[in-house]
């Protein structure tokens, strides 16, 4: 006789693999190769930007680590929404959510396929997308643990390059690298001072960088199948500022202490430029190894992070029931499934029409991770506070509370503001605010349909009754 299948995700993800999937979801090609743009945009004062959108992303992490180590749960923020802040809003941020890593599946896959092709010029790029999707479509099936063992390896190799990059930049600052001179302070002060676009370009600056910190979430959203749940939060959340001290700000201030801000290497691929500049062959080739395995990273991670988000919205009656049909392996296949579909569409499109229907893809998630913390900063302001209603105990609290959950909250609805400004990210701005007002009007009517069959129902049987 058959076994039943399961009814629950398995609780198969080890503590390494949590601590993996945290640093895989901070440092991302975005890193590698966006942060030219925002040096560009800013000059060595780039720094500052950083430094601030790094603070910001602490204090939305740990909010998120106060409210998960009390409730470690699949649907993470969304979840807590539910709660918080009412069934719409968990309905609302829970589809946004998926619909952005959904959209960043054709992005990653089109990006990986574009080094593939460079190196295998025969093959045509479209093919590569396409078996890049289905390896890592068959990972995410398999297991949770094959998910979590290609997540671990993928950070690894990352964490490796930048600790790489680190030692080499510190040597060739302090001039103890042979062949490279020690610059000094002339490219932090030089060409124009340390802010050469004047201070309103640090917060513009914000706005181009801010989105390379998004994905540090996704170690709440997997520490629903892990062994000790709130204990791997916990640690994973709390490892996320020396993250970002070190990772971030001290590879950037790297580049910028190196080199000149100005320099079209730099704005073209910072980390090459670097290289470069030290005599090491094969830059290049090295830094599209490095930047491919962040591609496979966030294809992979993306892919768990949609389908996870699904299978936790089909629990909760917002998707159909069978999305949350789990497998043999305790995977919820037709949601990992129903994810790569749409992320094989997009790529698809991206290469029939790159122009329009794509680029209007991308515009639409271009400004869900502000309102993906948003809608974690004002679920905690209130979680918080039932929390303490129940006198639950809390092993992590936010720091200040609410005097920081507020001044988060204000930052981060400046940002928002900045980006209808500010003319390149307008746009961006303006079609994530159409989808969102779809998704919540959606969910406000559902909910309040739902709201008025129970006083229906409600007021029938005390009718009865009397």
């Amino acid at each position: 006789m058959a076994a039943n299948p399961p009814t629950e995700l398995q609780q198969t993800l080890k503590k390494r693999h949590l601590s993996m999937i945290a640093i895989a979801g901070v440092i991302g090609a975005g890193l590698f190769v966006g942060s030219g743009a925002a040096i560009k945009e800013t000059g060595p004062g780039v720094l500052v930007s950083y430094t601030l959108a790094g603070i910001v992303v602490i204090l939305v992490m740990r909010m998120l680590g106060e409210m998960s180590t009390a409730n470690p749960e699949t649907g993470s923020f969304s979840a807590y929404a539910d709660r918080a802040i009412g069934r719409w809003a968990g309905f609302s941020i829970g589809w946004l959510y998926a619909w952005f890593w959904i959209i960043v599946l054709g992005i990653e896959a089109t990006a990986g396929a574009v080094i593939m092709n460079r190196w295998v010029p025969g093959v045509p790029q479209w093919t590569w997308a396409l078996v890049l999707m289905i390896v890592l479509t068959l990972t995410n099936i398999a297991s949770v643990k094959s998910f979590g063992e290609f997540e671990f390896w993928f950070a690894s190799i990352k964490v490796a390059a930048i600790v790489a990059f680190l030692g080499l930049g510190i040597l060739a600052i302090l001039g103890l690298l042979p062949g490279v001179e020690a610059p000094g302070m002339s490219n932090l002060t030089g060409n124009g001072g340390f802010f050469p676009n004047g201070y309103g370009a640090v917060f513009a600056g914000i706005l181009v960088v801010v989105f390379s910190f998004f994905g540090a979430e996704i170690a709440t959203i997997a520490a629903g199948e892990s062994e000790n749940p709130a204990a791997a939060v916990r640690t994973a959340v709390k490892s996320v500022v020396w993250r970002i001290l070190v990772f971030y700000i001290g590879s950037i201030a790297i580049v910028v202490t190196l080199l000149p801000w100005d320099s079209a290497s730099v704005a073209l691929s910072p980390y090459v430029a670097v290289m470069d500049s030290y005599g090491i062959p094969a830059a290049g080739t090295i830094m599209d190894v490095v930047v491919l395995t962040s591609v496979l990273s966030c294809l992979n991670s993306g892919l768990y992070t949609a389908s996870r988000m699904i299978f936790s919205l089909s629990r909760r009656g917002d998707a159909p029931k069978s999305f949350a049909t789990i497998s043999g392996s305790g995977v919820p296949r037709q949601a990992v499934l129903v994810s790569t579909v749409v992320g094989f569409i997009t790529v698809g499109l991206n290469y029939i029409s790159p122009d329009r229907v794509f680029l209007f893809l991308v515009n639409s998630s271009g400004a869900i991770a502000l309102f993906v913390w948003l809608v974690i900063s004002v679920s905690q302001l209130r979680m918080r506070r039932q929390l303490e209603r129940e006198g639950r105990e809390l092993d992590l609290k936010m720091w200040l509370f609410p005097y920081l959950t507020w001044l988060t909250i204000i930052s981060i609805v400046a940002l928002c503001i900045g980006m209808v400004i500010i003319p390149e990210t307008r746009s961006q701005m303006y079609v994530s605010l159409a989808l969102a007002a779809i998704v919540i009007g959606i969910g406000l009517y559902r909910y309040r349909a739902a709201s008025s069959d129970r006083t229906i129902e409600t007021t029938a049987a005390e009718r009865i009754e009397t």
